[in-house]
């Protein structure tokens, strides 16, 4: 008996699911990111509005004063969905392992000098709850926002900030015995130093509309802290000062700043675009709360920095500035 084998091209039918291919295009294979991102978003038969805000759908536009025609054009430049922001995230939480690792086993903490060891747990504990601030407005965008390509990276944003916070804390333990936790708690509620700050943070937590608050929250407040104090602080202060442990403990923070910056700049360059209404609306939040920033953050940088303090967030605001330019809006 013979048996003839043949090969036979089997052609695929169509490349992508329907809902993205009216996106893509019929004939362009999609990629991981389109396909878990495009036609997620509810947008039809809702049942009942909510009793808690019948003025809106439970999904709605309209909870922001931004207009667009299609709120899937706010793109993350970074394509994450959540397998690969997980494995992103995967492989930066073994870098800090290794860096805690290396700290820890090599006695790196009790190399610093008494001084530096005091102002880095002095500033860098009460960003624990400035941290906290930041996950609750990103989790807040993501519940009001509209566009899941717009509210699932905040979504991520929300759990990376919690990150952040749970690094501080375990920085302070590293450095400390577990009373700093409480030390650091006490200055953010009493201190005055971080008395305009927490106030900002308060105030962020009740702006209703999701882009404003992604505004205030990840690009003015995010775009002058990170700069201030993982920058100019721990970086260009601490670490030359034989605080290097400190620099390695916190590593992740600028690192993640530089990159979810990616995805701030973006969208609000793309909302800007779509029309002169939007820029003017960005821009005049951009500036409201840039105002309110630095007000709040001067006596931080004093604390962290001294008298270059006021030199060292003029420097961050002219990073955000740019960064504003770039975007399409004034800073």
């Amino acid at each position: 008996m013979n048996i003839d084998l043949q090969a036979r091209e089997i052609k695929t039918l169509r490349n992508t699911y329907s809902h993205v291919a009216k996106v893509v295009g019929n004939d362009k294979p999609a990629s991981r990111y389109q396909e878990a991102t495009y036609g997620a978003q509810p947008m039809a038969n809702f049942h009942y509005r909510p009793t808690w805000d019948p003025a809106h759908q439970i999904f709605d536009a309209s909870r922001s004063q931004l207009v667009l025609a299609d709120w899937s054009v706010l793109k993350d430049p970074r394509q994450f969905y959540y397998a690969s922001w997980a494995m992103a995230r995967a492989r930066q939480q073994e870098t800090m392992e290794a860096n805690f690792h290396f700290v820890e086993s090599r006695g790196m903490v009790d190399k610093i000098h008494e001084a530096q060891r005091r102002q880095s747990l002095q500033v860098l504990m009460p960003l624990r709850h400035v941290a906290w601030g930041a996950n609750m407005n990103n989790a807040s965008i993501c519940a009001y926002g509209y566009g899941n390509v717009f509210t699932a990276p905040a979504m991520f944003h929300a759990m990376d900030n919690l990150g952040i916070a749970q690094y501080l804390t375990r920085l302070g333990l590293t450095l400390d015995e577990p009373s700093v936790l409480d030390d650091g708690k006490q200055a953010w509620l009493d201190d005055p130093h971080w008395q305009p700050l927490r106030r900002l943070v308060e105030d962020t937590l009740v702006v209703q509309d999701p882009f404003e608050l992604f505004v205030a929250q990840n690009l003015v407040l995010d775009g002058l802290l990170y700069p201030l104090v993982y920058g100019s602080f721990v970086d260009d202060h601490i670490a030359l000062q034989g605080g290097t442990a400190v620099a390695m403990l916190t590593a992740f923070m600028p690192e993640w700043h530089d990159e979810s910056a990616r995805w701030v700049d973006a969208v609000v360059k793309t909302a800007a675009a779509e029309s002169d209404a939007n820029r003017t609306l960005i821009t005049n939040w951009v500036q409201t709360w840039t105002e309110s920033a630095l007000e709040a953050l001067a006596p931080v940088a004093r604390l962290a920095l001294g008298e270059v303090g006021a030199r060292a967030l003029d420097d961050a605001a002219a990073l955000l500035f740019e960064r504003c330019r770039k975007a399409g809006v004034r800073g």
